[in-house]
Formats: structure tokens, sequence, C-alpha cells
């Protein structure tokens, strides 16, 4: 079966009990953990000590996504401290395959991010180098957003591309995911979902996953 992955954002969980709602995600594929800095995007959220807490008590791996300033600088101690991802965004990295491959010499997958107005054509040479390219469904910086469906064509190409490659590229929505969208993002050709409300908006984050892992397995492109 093609990859289905579902990453739980913990944005929208109840930042006072963060080991209780990672454990109400034991289910999901990972955590997805939002970082931003005030700078790269107007909110700020957490950074690396609480990420370091987080990481050891996680039931499942973490999936950093870092919407910050000068990722060339600060990443590679997220992959040092055992996260299972780290994805920092082109519109910030100075040399992204060298960040890159410092986040793979750490143990962690590296992945690229690109908000919606981005265009991907740019950084589809450096497939090779990454294991994750995120499409932004959403302008990041907060949750809750409602999905752009304007990103489709653009996930569409990114899709192709990958396939390409040889498909080992995890390809990442982040943004507006609940069970309608879902479909959508899925047909275009994503493999990897963040779902912030849709599932912690829900009374059994568990049951809301599958949900999502359903839907997304009845339309993968």
């Amino acid at each position: 079966m093609s990859r289905c992955d579902i990453h739980p954002s913990i944005l929208s969980a109840d930042f006072s009990h963060l080991a209780e709602e990672l454990q109400r995600i034991s289910g999901a594929d990972a955590a997805h953990v939002d970082v931003m800095d005030n700078h790269f995007v107007p909110n700020l959220t957490l950074g690396l000590p609480v990420v370091e807490r987080l990481q050891a008590v996680s039931p499942i791996p973490l999936d950093l996504h870092l919407m910050i300033d000068d990722p060339d600088r600060w990443a590679p101690a997220y992959a040092e401290a055992g996260c299972a991802s780290v994805t920092f965004h082109a519109e910030a990295a100075a040399a992204p395959v060298k960040l890159a491959r410092e986040l793979r010499a750490a143990g962690a997958k590296a992945g690229l991010a690109v908000r919606p107005a981005t265009p991907v054509e740019p950084y589809l040479d450096l497939l090779a180098e990454l294991d994750m390219l995120l499409i932004m469904t959403v302008e990041p910086g907060f949750g809750g957003q409602k999905f752009l469906d304007v990103t489709l064509p653009k996930l569409r190409r990114a899709a192709a591309a990958v396939k390409d490659h040889g498909g080992t590229v995890a390809l990442q929505v982040d943004g507006g995911i609940t069970e309608e969208t879902i479909a959508r993002a899925a047909e275009a050709g994503a493999d990897t979902f963040v779902a912030g409300s849709a599932v912690y908006g829900q009374d059994d984050p568990a049951v809301a996953i599958e949900a999502l892992r359903r839907t997304a397995r009845e339309h993968r492109a």
C-alpha cells in the first residue's frame, strides 16, 4: 500500500498538558511540531528546550516544521535532539543543500518547505538531497486557516517530479486539512498530511486520525 501518513499538529493541542496531548495521538504516524520565531512568521510558539522535553515523552516520532529565520544556524540542533524529521523553509535558508546534508548527518530526515506563493520548480532539482517536500496550503504562522485550493496545481507538479525521481521523497501538505480537503490534497498527489483542529478539535483524536487516513487512502493519486 502506498504511503498515507497523518501528522497531527500540536499547535492545536492544549499547551498546558502537552505530554498527555501527545498520548492522545499515539496512533498517528508522527507529531507535527511548529517552531515559530515571530520573525519569519508573525507568531511565537516554542523552541529547542521544549522540543527536547517533547522528544523525551512522545510515543511517536516528532516531525519538526521550522518557521524561523536563519535555519542554517538553528536547524541542526533539532536533529541532534533526536527529532525524526526537520523541515526548514526554502525562503529562509541560505544554503539548503548544505543544511539538508547536516540534518541527515545528525540522524534526521531532511525536509524543505515552500509557502503558497513560492514556486516549487527551483527546488525540484534538490530532491536527491531531501526526504520530504512540504507544500504549504495556507500561509504559515497560524493554525485554523482555510485550505488554499490555488496550491493544488503546484502540488500536482511537485507530485509528478517526486514520481519521476523515484517516489522516495514524502510529499507533505500543511494547512486547512479536514476530511473534505484531505481528499483533494490526496488526489493531487500528497501522501503526508498535517492536521491540527481536524484532530485535536474532535472528541476522540484517535477516531479522527483514522477517518482522515481512510479518506486520504480512498483518494490517493
